[in-house]
């Protein structure tokens, strides 16, 4: 049976074509005013807005995406599925409590703030041990990656603070976050048949083992 199913790769590559293409789009329809610099892309998603119905569209598709590839990704540890899920499941949530037209929101922004968390965490939380693993899910890269993404998150809170580029950093770091699950996929695939091959070589020489024990 295979530890990833190749709809996998379906799922997470759409997850940021979804969301690069949907706030495009509803940035455009929204014109002028929008600054993409340093607005965030809940706005965009706000009762009122110009796009609403497309940013809320790709946010929808995001958190499904998330879900079914956190669902089919079954080389990872079970931790960072249920991270990578509920990354998914807080983008359904941020549609339902969607960012006021002018102000903030409670409610809107801790759905956001858990969402980000998840998704900072799923990689380490996911990874496997040992050279048999396939490198996305491998200690050291995704180590790398929740440091990054963890990085990301506190230049966006930085930003926000300032009132500066929260535009930039909030789509820089949800770039990557959607983007990442891709390439785990991707390399869980490619070295797929060397994963499934290392567990029956193991099986053998066990089995082995035993036979010529007295």
């Amino acid at each position: 049976m295979r530890l990833v199913p190749k709809w996998a790769l379906l799922s997470s590559g759409c997850a940021p074509v979804l969301l690069v293409g949907g706030w495009t789009i509803a940035g455009l329809l929204e014109g002028p005013a929008y600054d993409p610099a340093t607005q965030t892309i809940s706005v965009l998603a706000a009762h009122g807005a110009a796009g609403f119905w497309v940013m809320t569209g790709a946010l929808v598709a995001l958190g499904v995406c998330h879900l079914l590839t956190a669902w089919g990704l079954r080389a990872a540890a079970l931790a960072g599925r249920v991270a990578l899920g509920g990354g998914g499941a807080s983008a359904l949530v941020v549609v339902l409590v969607p960012a006021p037209s002018s102000g903030g929101s409670l409610r809107h922004g801790s759905a956001v703030a858990v969402g980000f968390a998840l998704l900072a965490v799923w990689p380490v939380l996911a990874a496997r041990r040992g050279t048999a693993a396939p490198w996305g899910l491998r200690p050291v890269p995704s180590l790398v990656m929740t440091a990054l993404m963890g990085a990301g998150a506190a230049w966006f809170l930085i930003e926000v603070h300032d009132r500066g580029a929260i535009g930039v950093a909030e789509r820089v770091v949800t770039s990557v976050q959607s983007l990442w699950p891709f390439v785990v996929v991707a390399s869980c695939l490619r070295h797929q048949p060397g994963f499934t091959g290392f567990r029956r070589a193991t099986d053998v020489s066990v089995g082995r083992g035993r036979r010529s024990s007295p």
